[in-house]
């Protein structure tokens, strides 16, 4: 059985205070032959044996089957942890207990094979990007996932004309991103393999907020008032960001 840490931790985007550890385990062949000869929603029934294998180890942790993951907490720290199967392709299979239960395409390494090549591009860019946008994402209590930030953040990128540039610009380009992430209210992001992933709306308002105040802080930084500009950032991201600003 091969483990991978998967999710923000796996693609190293992960910000304070920690959030769900997500990994997932590759398991044998014949795990999944075994499971094809039952009958029902085989994927909850694999997840519950993974639970109870967990559980077996883990006996005052309170775990639970969720859909595609068992959920084990811990006091520091949740864990997710999914399993599946490698194709003939290389591919992952995981499951998916909705409904009858299916099995699924894994997207998460060619995620994070994505990530790695747009961080090379844009000078490391994209993962301070990310983790800047995933504080306001937790300080503002904003309504997006974070696989959702992560691609919004690498597309940005792509066409942002400073996307060389280094951490002077960071200001322009945190101001630049909440214009570019109203513009895409209502869209969507493709994962790899071409899947469609609805962005909503729900998180409209706190993107304008944001987007206002980051203005304001770049025009307070321009004229030299460090610490207004301190105090917008603030408005954004909480006291993770310093009075004196990005």
């Amino acid at each position: 059985m091969n483990g991978i840490v998967i999710g923000s931790w796996g693609k190293n985007t992960q910000t304070a205070p920690p959030r769900d550890v997500d990994a997932l385990f590759v398991l044998p062949d014949h795990v999944y032959h075994r499971f094809q000869e039952r009958s029902g929603n085989r994927q909850s029934q694999l997840l519950q044996e993974v639970k109870d294998t967990l559980f077996a180890t883990n006996s005052r942790t309170i775990m639970r089957a969720d859909r595609h993951v068992v959920i084990v907490p811990f006091d520091a720290v949740t864990v997710e942890v999914a399993v599946g199967f490698r194709c003939t392709d290389g591919s992952i299979i995981v499951c998916d207990t909705k409904g009858d239960g299916r099995y699924a395409k894994s997207t998460a390494l060619a995620e994070a094979a994505d990530l790695d090549a747009s961080d090379r591009a844009w000078n490391g860019n994209s993962r301070a990007l990310i983790r800047m946008v995933k504080c306001w994402q937790d300080n503002c209590n904003v309504p997006l996932k974070s696989f959702m930030i992560e691609r919004l953040a690498e597309d940005f990128l792509l066409s942002w004309q400073f996307h060389q540039q280094a951490v002077f610009y960071y200001d322009w380009m945190v101001r630049d991103f909440f214009a570019y992430l109203i513009s895409h209210a209502s869209g969507y992001v493709v994962m790899p393999g071409g899947e469609i992933v609805s962005l909503g709306a729900e998180w409209l308002n706190r993107a304008q907020t944001a987007y206002r105040n980051a203005v304001n802080a770049c025009q307070n930084e321009r004229d030299n008032v460090q610490w207004l500009a301190g105090e917008d950032w603030q408005k954004i991201f909480g006291s993770k960001i310093p009075e004196g600003g990005l």
